[in-house]
């Protein structure tokens, strides 16, 4: 966790017993997430439980492994190698929805001007399991009478430029993402429709996270 900035830091080790410190500085980074609308309420007590909880270093980053910590070291939230993210040819450079619908999902590589236009109907660009042909992808993104939603993983940073005319733009989860991660800015216009950002853990993160949650709640129940 955090060290005193005037000595050496040492290699992060997840056995590492935690200190009351450690749990409070935590617990402050939920209480961030909370006000910044990254954690819904029900889901901050749920990892203020744990936090709480938690006996180990290695147990309060997985608490938090999906959240911005602004001064910690980088081991508490991981970058995904940017190797295994950036480069490659685009398998998609636009998603069009006139009267009907386009979906963009699982491993494909999103080109680094991307256009989507959704008139009358509706179009889904998630990028959690997805590529970046460039370290900075543009989305321009045009909604008429209907929507667009973006979804991006947790570590990808998010720069919102677009504007809405009798409609809605989204701007909530603009922010930093982890050292190394792409960027990704959208910008467009909605008029009489809306284009939403979403940030989602992707699906296996996910299931991994409900397995340790089981498997400590296993076995931390009294005999």
């Amino acid at each position: 966790m955090v060290s005193d900035p005037g000595v050496p830091a040492e290699q992060p080790r997840p056995e590492l017993r935690a200190s009351d410190a450690d749990r409070e500085a935590v617990a402050d980074v939920l209480r961030d997430a909370l006000v910044e609308g990254r954690l819904q309420l029900t889901e901050f007590e749920s990892r203020m439980d744990e936090t709480h909880a938690a006996r180990t270093h290695g147990e309060l980053d997985r608490i938090i492994h999906d959240l911005p910590v602004p001064g910690v070291p980088s081991a508490v939230l991981p970058a995904r190698p940017q190797s295994e993210l950036i480069g490659g040819t685009p398998t998609s450079r636009n998603g069009i929805a006139i009267l009907g619908a386009f979906d963009r999902k699982g491993v494909w590589t999103i080109a680094r001007d991307f256009l989507t236009v959704a008139i009358m109907g509706g179009g889904r660009i998630d990028l959690r399991e997805a590529r970046f042909e460039a370290p900075v992808t543009v989305i321009r993104a045009f909604a008429v009478m209907g929507g667009v939603t973006v979804v991006v993983p947790p570590d990808v940073e998010v720069e919102v430029r677009g504007v809405g005319i009798m409609g809605g733009f989204d701007h909530s989860k603009a922010g930093v993402g982890a050292p190394g991660a792409p960027r990704v800015v959208v910008t467009g216009f909605a008029f009489w429709g809306g284009v939403s950002i979403e940030r989602k853990v992707t699906k296996a993160e996910r299931k991994r996270l409900k397995a340790e949650r089981k498997e400590r709640k296993r076995l931390e129940a009294p005999e």
